[in-house]
């Protein structure tokens, strides 16, 4: 599994994909956070917190994520080395995890320089040093959560068809029904006392909940379980199409 996932990762920056994948990540989020006038904008609101970058960073990774995983098992299925590479000596519970990790790692080297605005705001912190090292690590904690659900999906519908736009399409509803839709509908109001039910169902609820600072274990497992969830129905689906 090692060498698919290393194959995996190479492939991301032998090709253009890996390079914009960061470059785009990087530069939505430095312009909404330090250029662009707004409710986002860190320099105009006056407080050294880094809230603005956890709260629209979801949103770019629903676009970003699905373009990244789109090709996984999609090109695979377009060139017809899907025969090939199921016959590998490797479970498809490995080759799926070798894609699944290759693309996380991506999206990891994506957002390790955004670790420079922890720093630039420990700067501007009046006095020097205000800032809530709880919060801002329990939010990249839930971020990175929320990254390997977004990622697991998108490795599951780049399954699901051999036409990548198909499977970015495809990737794009389901990140954002499981990230806001839930949350959406549970403002309806006919579900009376279950909306508070309905809207534990999103990610948006528990992503919220890891950004407070305060590590729950509920919280976690539904992460896990949303990325185990995907991972096996890619298994699954892959395990079918061999036969």
């Amino acid at each position: 599994m090692k060498a698919l996932l290393l194959k995996e990762f190479r492939s991301f920056f032998g090709s253009p994909i890996g390079y914009l994948v960061i470059a785009i990540f990087l530069l939505l989020t430095g312009l909404f956070l330090w250029v662009f006038e707004g409710d986002y904008n860190i320099l105009n609101s006056g407080f050294s917190d880094l809230t603005p970058f956890f709260t629209i960073a979801p949103w770019i990774l629903l676009f970003l994520i699905p373009a990244v995983t789109m090709r996984s098992f999609s090109d695979e299925k377009k060139q017809g080395t899907m025969e090939l590479l199921l016959t590998k000596p490797l479970s498809i519970l490995e080759i799926v995890n070798g894609k699944f990790l290759g693309a996380f790692l991506l999206l990891l080297i994506a957002i390790l320089p955004t670790l420079v605005y922890v720093k630039v705001l420990y700067d501007l912190g009046l006095p020097e040093g205000n800032l809530d090292f709880g919060s801002t690590i329990g939010s990249y904690f839930g971020l990175l959560f929320l990254m390997g659900a977004y990622t697991a999906i998108g490795i599951y519908t780049s399954s699901l068809s051999d036409n990548q736009i198909v499977a970015f399409l495809l990737s794009v509803l389901l990140c954002f029904v499981f990230y806001f839709g839930f949350q959406g509908i549970s403002t309806f109001p006919f579900w009376g006392n279950f909306g508070t039910t309905i809207a534990s169902l999103g990610m948006d609820a528990h992503y919220k909940s890891i950004s407070r600072g305060v590590i729950d274990t509920r919280d976690l497992i539904y992460f896990i379980s949303v990325i185990c969830f995907f991972i096996a129905l890619t298994v699954l689906n892959l395990k079918n199409y061999k036969k």
